[in-house]
């Protein structure tokens, strides 16, 4: 990933907030942040465009079609990268 930074949108930020852009739910001048980043950097476009793919491939999972020893499973395994990832910040 690049370390850019595009109207002051670094690449890691705008990584933060991909699935919030691809739920429409960012404010309207942090999606003109975010698409003018994706013009001016060919990796973060490239990321999102993977995310769509991925997206598309997969379809929708919802909660209640997870078993819920694996969603619990995965919800430990998503915090503790969280809590894993903040520590070396």
């Amino acid at each position: 990933m690049s370390l850019m930074a595009v109207d002051g949108l670094p690449c890691q930020e705008l990584v933060e907030l991909v699935t919030d852009y691809l739920e429409g739910a960012l404010a309207p001048d942090v999606v003109q942040r975010f698409e003018r980043h994706l013009l001016d950097c060919p990796f973060c476009d490239e990321y999102l465009a993977q995310i769509r793919r991925t997206i598309a491939l997969t379809g929708r999972l919802r909660v209640d079609d997870l078993d819920p020893v694996a969603r619990d499973s995965l919800l430990h395994a998503f915090r503790r990268w969280r809590d894993t990832e903040r520590d070396e910040v």
